[in-house]
């Protein structure tokens, strides 16, 4: 299981953050347009992820990520 952080390649100060099991198909999916929340801000790449073993631990960090401490994690320590 894997949370990643995607960035726009137009719009360098946009940044989405998920959860996936196959890193790939994902960002295909964010790049085709598919999902509301990045299709205006397209095409998007990678710039971090994380692996884990357990799928509630995977989804317990990418729900952290999101929030205000978070994104304050995220901008200090992993971009």
């Amino acid at each position: 299981y894997l949370v990643y952080i995607i960035r726009s390649v137009n719009f360098p100060k946009k940044f989405y953050t998920g959860f996936s099991k196959n890193i790939i198909e994902r960002l295909n999916y964010h790049n085709k347009g598919n999902s509301t929340h990045t299709k205006k801000f397209k095409p998007w790449e990678v710039i971090y992820y994380c692996a884990f073993k357990n799928k509630q631990r995977a989804l317990e960090f990418e729900k952290y990520l999101k929030t205000a401490s978070g994104i304050a994690f995220r901008n200090k320590r992993l971009i």
